[in-house]
């Protein structure tokens, strides 16, 4: 049974684990501590999926709880896809923050799994990397 919780962030070892057994893992920062440990830190809205004391799903996002809440991770351990636990932390993190819309940035191989959710499509995204300066 997976028992889901909004009151506590894991530790930097432990979501480094589910990050290591997910595909989302290779796009994070999660050998260098300080940036990892930031990230989870400086969420302001953590919904996390655990089995007993594994922790097997996260949602990491940013909210302002009236506009926007920009989903930064939505990550669950592969063997634990396809179950329902991405979308339930979805649907927590909308509960969370009811009047916000959710904005996210898709993984490559995520790209046909948010609008089987009811996600729309929004092609006006900008980026500016690390390093890179505003001209």
């Amino acid at each position: 049974m997976i028992t889901y919780r909004n009151d506590v962030v894991p530790d930097i070892a432990t979501a480094r684990a589910l990050y290591a057994d997910c595909s989302l893992g290779a796009r994070r920062p999660t050998g260098d501590d300080a940036r990892f440990g930031a990230m989870l830190a400086h969420a302001n809205l953590t919904i996390t999926a655990w089995d007993g004391a594994a922790l097997v799903g996260i949602s990491r996002s940013l909210s302002d709880f009236g506009f926007t809440t920009y989903l930064a991770d939505l990550a669950v351990r592969d063997a634990y896809q396809r179950h329902g636990i991405g979308r339930e932390l979805i649907r927590r993190t909308q509960r969370a923050a009811p009047q916000a819309k959710i904005v996210l940035l898709a993984a490559p191989a995520a790209v046909d799994y948010y609008p089987r959710l009811g996600f729309h499509h929004h092609p006006q995204a900008w980026l500016l990397d690390p390093g890179e300066v505003v001209r």
